[in-house]
């Protein structure tokens, strides 16, 4: 019987809905009379790359069922974040968590998403495209995840500020133009 090659990317698609990417494993020992006993700490992003995006934290004895408890708790606590035309951010925006800060920048079309390990699986899952990121201080995975969620929490869309505003989404987005205009014709 032969086997299917896997592949070790770190993707998995279980569900036709959901990617979730594996982004670090743990192994810890307990010292006991017979010797070690290992267990595992798994850290996974879910997301369904249209904007909706969780990551889940699971451990146990052995890896598989670590991912499996990672997925399911990334599942349940999936967060909604607005991207400017489906594929970037709408401003820039910092978060931070613990020693871990990222700072997140729009990009335009063509960018592609340059970011590290962990804040780039969390675009992926997400289904940015265009994105620039920048992590300093910490380079804890945990850190860093939760850092980006942090981040994508504070942006803010054109809709969620024109309600708050008692505006019309098109007046601030005639604003916005007007301003990036200036600053174009400022620069030639």
């Amino acid at each position: 019987m032969a086997r299917e090659p896997r592949d070790r990317s770190g993707d998995r698609e279980k569900d036709s809905e959901f990617v979730d990417r594996l982004v670090h494993i743990n192994r810890v020992a307990k010292v006991v009379k017979g010797g070690r006993r290992f267990g595992f700490a798994a850290l996974v992003v879910v997301g369904d790359q249209k904007g909706r995006v969780g990551f889940g934290h699971g451990k146990a004895r052995e890896v598989p069922e670590a991912i499996r408890k990672a997925t399911d708790a990334a599942k349940r606590g999936m967060i909604r974040v607005a991207l400017r035309e489906g594929r970037t951010l709408h401003h820039d925006v910092n978060g931070r968590w613990g020693a871990g800060k990222v700072i997140l920048r729009a990009a335009p079309q063509g960018t592609g998403i340059i970011a590290g390990g962990p804040t780039r699986a969390v675009f992926e899952a997400l289904g940015m495209q265009d994105v620039v990121a920048k992590s300093l201080g910490s380079s804890n995975p945990y850190n860093l995840v939760r850092a980006t969620f942090n981040a994508l929490k504070n942006e803010d869309s054109p809709r969620s500020v024109a309600a708050r505003r008692g505006l019309k989404v098109s007046t601030l987005q005639s604003r916005r133009r007007i301003t990036d205009g200036d600053a174009a014709a400022a620069e030639s």
